[in-house]
């Protein structure tokens, strides 16, 4: 299936399609300089152009639209004006490029939040405008740690079909959907431990004996992480005191297995930006053990807190939790390659909604 990536960011949606071997990119665009320069280190081409610039004749035809669009404020959302509602939001080159291409299919992505903006005003224009445009839709909100993944991130998935089309079965997806089989999701996540998960996958120290300095690669302890040993009072920690080793760098982290000096059940615990005691992501800063991690957003930072120090998330944990292969944003700034994952979309959820979107109903294979 031929499908276009709009607002492709550093290619969740390529990367998550075209790993089923059913699709192929033909045209994608990304403004971003640093998201457009990882995208086409793996891909070899993608458009730079504002979007809003690009002339519809320049796009290929295609059977299937992608876009994980911005969701500005509608300044006129609700006012049952139909397309005209969108105008001068993103979404609106969206439904100029299906009004003029015809794509057989689309899939989209947003925040959960989309569905109440505006007392959800907005998502009704936005359906209306997709019916106004002649297609029917289908919606639902997913969460990436049914999916394989340690991150709790509720996105809604919106796909469509042209009207008198065979309608794709795509939704609902099971909340209890996993990839993991129940016995190895009892085994390895639930009383479970994200910190085995951690660990194994999702990259926290494997061996107790690598330093916080040496693991990332640069990053200066003082900077991303605070410390806490048995020697200090707990109200350093919960009052968000400093404390630092004698030569400013970081202690050794604890191990999962033995942990520091030896002691035993210290778990990877999901903390929200370590060095802001103030900020929370619904409601919490921490998780508990055997929860998935915070939402990664390009705002926050994210740690990880193992009963001793907390420390930030490396890029290559985040691409993990994102489902990228390891070192997928090589080659930008750690600041850019956060920004650049905390925007992207989890490459997990979008593999399982191809996989059902190429089986449209009937059986009909695309």
């Amino acid at each position: 299936m031929k499908f276009i990536d709009l607002f492709a960011g550093i290619g969740g949606f390529r990367y998550g399609l075209e790993k089923t071997k059913n699709y192929k990119c033909v045209w994608s665009n990304e403004w971003d300089k640093f998201a457009n320069q990882i995208y086409t280190k793996h891909f070899g081409e993608c458009d730079s152009r504002d979007i809003r610039t690009v002339d519809t004749k320049d796009i290929p035809d295609h059977d299937l639209l992608c876009a994980g669009f911005p969701c500005q404020s509608f300044s006129i959302a609700g006012k049952r004006l139909g397309f005209e509602d969108t105008r001068g939001t993103m979404f609106f080159e969206i439904a100029r490029i299906i009004r003029d291409k015809r794509p057989r299919y689309f899939l989209l992505e947003n925040v959960k939040g989309l569905l109440s903006h505006d007392e959800g005003k907005t998502f009704q224009t936005i359906l209306g405008v997709l019916s106004d445009l002649g297609y029917e839709y289908q919606w639902q909100v997913l969460n990436s740690k049914n999916f394989g993944v340690p991150q709790n991130r509720e996105r809604i998935f919106i796909v469509g079909h042209l009207r008198e089309t065979s309608r794709p079965e795509i939704f609902p997806i099971g909340e209890s959907y996993s990839v993991l089989n129940k016995k190895k999701h009892s085994e390895q996540e639930g009383g479970s431990r994200v910190s085995s998960t951690i660990d194994s996958r999702y990259g926290s120290l494997r061996n107790s004996g690598e330093t916080y300095l040496q693991y990332i690669g640069g990053i200066k302890g003082k900077r991303d992480m605070w410390i806490k040993d048995d020697k200090q009072n707990s109200r350093n920690f919960s009052q968000g005191q400093r404390v630092y080793s004698t030569n400013g760098i970081a202690s050794t982290l604890a191990g999962n297995a033995g942990g520091l000096g030896g002691k035993t059940g210290l778990y990877a615990i999901p903390v929200l930006t370590p060095d802001r005691q103030e900020k929370r992501q619904n409601g919490r800063r921490f998780k508990n053990d055997g929860e998935p991690a915070f939402t990664l957003t390009s705002q926050d930072r994210h740690g990880v807190y193992d009963g001793i120090n907390i420390r930030r998330l490396t890029p290559l944990e985040c691409e993990r939790l994102q489902g990228f292969p390891d070192n997928w944003t090589e080659g930008i700034s750690d600041t850019q390659r956060y920004k650049c994952l905390g925007n992207a979309v989890t490459t997990n959820v979008i593999a399982e909604i191809g996989k059902r979107l190429i089986f449209i109903k009937g059986g009909e294979n695309i």
